[in-house]
Parts: structure tokens; C-alpha cells; sequence
């Protein structure tokens, strides 16, 4: 699961009302005017230079002089994401850049990234926001039926692990647990846009919000793992999570067709989630009992390659030397992850507990040297 986020709510409508677009911090080239909006994230503060901006282009020059990680986000009033930069470390910088229709807006910093952060009300007048290559809704298009199709086929093998929950056999659900969970990552880069259901299946326990109870508010995956292997065993309260998590991911399943997924947001996901995976889920924190970490990154790592994929022809027009680099860096990641399974046809991993600390850094350094290009993916994808 990607961190603890700001609600999104998904709406069609809004598709056409704005791209956003991640960009690297130090090769941005954007020049502070009227378009540049200044946020100085503190620990608890969040200034920003102006609350007023023309429509169109608005890039946000982030700095944190906090002593905390933090994450910035634009918002609509409603809390929907327009575009946002999470893992912000104190004392550096980050330029956001996105495509604002005029209208109000929220920016809000998020000091140790919980919560809902400290905001500040904006507004974006006059202008319009810029045009879309038709090629791009293609990939749009393409991308929602390639996460329909990860919905579809997950259902029946989180039914499978669901089963063997409520029957009460333990290695049977063991056994089903990782493969019930591949879908679901692979689609991670657009997970927010589902609404609810993110932190309803793939929350870890310390990642529920302040005041949330695990004995009660904690459900999904993460929730049956610990107790198929810290606690090995299966009570009535498991196989009640067992079946609200295959209802769920039904809710999932039905909105993949009304998600707000843009060609920007596909590739700022990407980015995003290969940023966790190796800041986080490295660490072997995702996956703390059941060690099939390795699982996780493949199908996050395969999510990833889909969206650059789909918006690939574009970004090369637009950037060549950037899809090359991309093209080499995801290559030299799928034979990284090869080493660690039979063959690439399998999806069986060594379990993660067996990954010693300097193979783990090898790992991080990979996705590290992928996500750095992969930042600029969204960029070249609408000609800046």
C-alpha cells in the first residue's frame, strides 16, 4: 500500500479538467512569474507565496524547512488529488507541475505524511487548462482496460484465499495469499483513484489513522496475513475480514470504469509507487509476516512498465533520450528480480527474509536508478 493519503473521490467529469504532471526538482527549468506558487513546508506550517494564480500552467516550488518527511498536495475543496509529491525530505526541494482549470484549490502539507495535513485555500483564475494529445486517450483507454482486466482475474483468486480462511486451513491460505494479491499491485500506480478501498484492503497496521482501532478498524490483507503468521491461527473474526475483503475488491472491480485516471496521473503513480517500493517496501515492511515481499515489487515493477509502456510514444516524440534511459532502466530491474525466482515465467520468489541487507540495497539502488527518470516520464508525456 502506498502511504496514508488525502481522500480522492473518483469522477469522470474531472478527466478533462486538468493533467498534472511530476517533475524533477533541479532540471524543472521552470522560471518563478505568476505561474510559480512558492510552499515552505515546516512542521507546523504551510506558506505559500500567493493564493492566487492564472489558470493553465501552475507549478508548485516546494521546500521543506521542517524537521519532518512531508508530502504537498493540490487539491480540489472536495479533497480530490491534483496533483501531489509525497517522501519530501526536510531540507530539500521539489517542483510540482500541474494543468489547473480556474476555480478554488487546497494546498496542503502533510509534516510525517499523516493526517490531513495543513492547508491553505488557493485560487486559480481566468485561462484554460491545456489540450490533450488524442494519442494519450488511447493510452488512457488501454491503461483502464489492462486494470479491469487485473480486477477481473483477482476476484477469483481472492475468493480462492477467502475460502481457505473461512474452511480454517491455515497452509491453504498461506499458500493463496500472495497470488491474490498480484492484480492489486499491479494497478497500485492508480489506487488512489478508487476511493475507499485502498486503505480498506492493504493497509499495514501502522499505517491506520489516529484514533482507528486495529481490533476493529483494521481490515484486508495485511490484517489475515499477521494472523496466518504471527498468530497462526484462523478465528470467526478472520473469516468475517476474509469475506468483507472479497467484497471489496468487488466495489474495486465496479469502479475501474468511472476511475479519474489521466495520462499524467499514470505516470505520476508510477513514479510514486517505484518511490515507495524503495523507500518502503525494501525494507521488508509490506510484507512483515508473510516475507512475499518479492511478489509485491515484481507486480508493482510490472504496473509501472504498463503505464511508461502506454504512454510511450508520446514521451519518445517528445523525449528520446528519456525513453531509451527508461527502456534500459526497466530492463536492468526485471533481470535484478529474475535472480530470485526459477524462471521469468514463474512468479514463486525467494522469501524475502532470505534477502541479506547488501542484496536488499542492490534492490533499492535499481528502483532508486529507475524512479529518477521515471519522474520526468510526465513531462515528456505533455511536451514540457
Amino acid at each position: 500500500m502506498r502511504a496514508a493519503r488525502l481522500t480522492v473521490v473518483t469522477a469522470v467529469a474531472t478527466a478533462a479538467a486538468l493533467t498534472a504532471v511530476t517533475g524533477c526538482a533541479e532540471k524543472s527549468g521552470a522560471q518563478d512569474g505568476d505561474h510559480v506558487v512558492r510552499v515552505t513546508a515546516k512542521d507546523d506550517a504551510c506558506d505559500v507565496s500567493t493564493k492566487e494564480f492564472p489558470a493553465g500552467h501552475v507549478e508548485l516550488a516546494i521546500e521543506n524547512k521542517g524537521s519532518k518527511v512531508t508530502e504537498v498536495y493540490l487539491l480540489f475543496p472536495d479533497d480530490r488529488v491534483v496533483t501531489e509529491r509525497e517522501n519530501i525530505g526536510p531540507g530539500t526541494k521539489q517542483r510540482v507541475t500541474a494543468e489547473v482549470k480556474a476555480g478554488d484549490y487546497r494546498i496542503a502539507c502533510k509534516p510525517g505524511m499523516k493526517g490531513k495535513g495543513i492547508r491553505q485555500d488557493v485560487k486559480a483564475t481566468g485561462g484554460t487548462a491545456a489540450k490533450r494529445d488524442p494519442r494519450l486517450d488511447g493510452a488512457v483507454a488501454a491503461y483502464r482496460q489492462y486494470v479491469q482486466q487485473q480486477a477481473d482475474e483477482t476476484l477469483p483468486k481472492a475468493e480462492a484465499f477467502a475460502k481457505a480462511v473461512r474452511a480454517g486451513d491455515l497452509e491453504a491460505a498461506k499458500k493463496a495469499y500472495a497470488p491474490s494479491r498480484i492484480g492489486w499491485e499491479r494497478t497500485e500506480p492508480v489506487a488512489e483513484f478508487f476511493g475507499d478501498i485502498d486503505p480498506k484492503v492493504d493497509v499495514r497496521e501502522d499505517g491506520l489513522e489516529a484514533g482507528q482501532n486495529p481490533a476493529t478498524d483494521w481490515t484486508g490483507w495485511h490484517r489475515l496475513e499477521k494472523a496466518l503468521w504471527q498468530d497462526k491461527k484462523i478465528g470467526d473474526r478472520e473469516k468475517q475480514l476474509a469475506g468483507t475483503l472479497v467484497t471489496d475488491l468487488k466495489g474495486w472491480q465496479n469502479r475501474v470504469g468511472t476511475a479519474d485516471i489521466s495520462p499524467t496521473s499514470m505516470a505520476n503513480g508510477a513514479k510514486e509507487l517505484l518511490d515507495e517500493v524503495a523507500n518502503d517496501k525494501v525494507t521488508g515492511e509490506e510484507e512483515r509476516y508473510s516475507h512475499t515481499d518479492l511478489v509485491d515489487f515484481k507486480a508493482n515493477v510490472e504496473g509501472a512498465q504498463k503505464s511508461y509502456e502506454l504512454l510511450k510514444p508520446v514521451a519518445k516524440e517528445n523525449d528520446a533520450a528519456l525513453a531509451a534511459d527508461l527502456d534500459k532502466r526497466f530492463a536492468a530491474l526485471d533481470k535484478l528480480l529474475d535472480r530470485y525466482r526459477p524462471g521469468p515465467a514463474s512468479y514463486e520468489f525467494t522469501s524475502y527474509d532470505k534477502v541479506g541487507e547488501a542484496d536488499r540495497k542492490e534492490l533499492s539502488d535499481a528502483v532508486n536508478a529507475l524512479a529518477e527518470p521515471l519522474s520526468k516520464l510526465a513531462a515528456a508525456v505533455v511536451g514540457k
